[in-house]
């Protein structure tokens, strides 16, 4: 079974900037979410996907990705994810032996930052960046769907 093993932090200053590699713009649509489940599309630069994410256990969790067909996964952010669609700007940062990620998210969610790294395990040494702020791996509160409904919610009552 395939596992993702993540950790997420803030970014603490704009340093990364001068180190990125590559970058792809993002569509992140949450089609279905329940008890800590969850099934999104994508669509990058690079094609379309359908993942599927299990239960967190810790820093855990199953992953499994397919490639899907782009009018596919365009009528499932039309169709199925109900506005809840979330875009970025992905930076790739080699640091080390790893690659770092960090996220510039856009429209709703524009001006947050989130820096992240993909470990083999949980005991992997990891080297921090200096321009890595607080771990907010297990804070809720950055859970995307979280940054998205809270962010949302307020747009939504100063339209009011």
């Amino acid at each position: 079974m395939p596992n993702e093993i993540e950790r997420r932090f803030l970014v603490a200053h704009d340093g990364w900037k001068q180190q990125w590699v590559s970058r792809e713009r993002l569509r992140d649509g949450l089609v279905l979410a329940e008890a800590g489940r969850k099934l999104r599309v994508r669509i990058c630069d690079s094609g379309a996907t359908l993942c599927v994410k299990g239960k967190r256990r810790g820093n855990m969790r199953a992953e499994y990705e397919y490639p899907i067909p782009m009018p596919d996964a365009e009528a499932l952010l039309r169709e199925h994810c109900d506005g809840r669609i979330v875009e970025k700007t992905r930076y790739a940062i080699p640091v080390g032996q790893r690659t770092w990620v960090v996220d510039v998210y856009h429209g709703l969610l524009e001006g947050i930052l989130i820096a992240e790294i993909e470990l083999d395990d949980d005991s992997s040494p990891l080297q921090l960046p200096d321009w890595i702020g607080e771990e907010v791996t297990d804070q809720d509160a950055y859970r995307k769907s979280k940054l998205f409904y809270a962010r949302s919610f307020i747009s939504k009552m100063g339209a009011s």
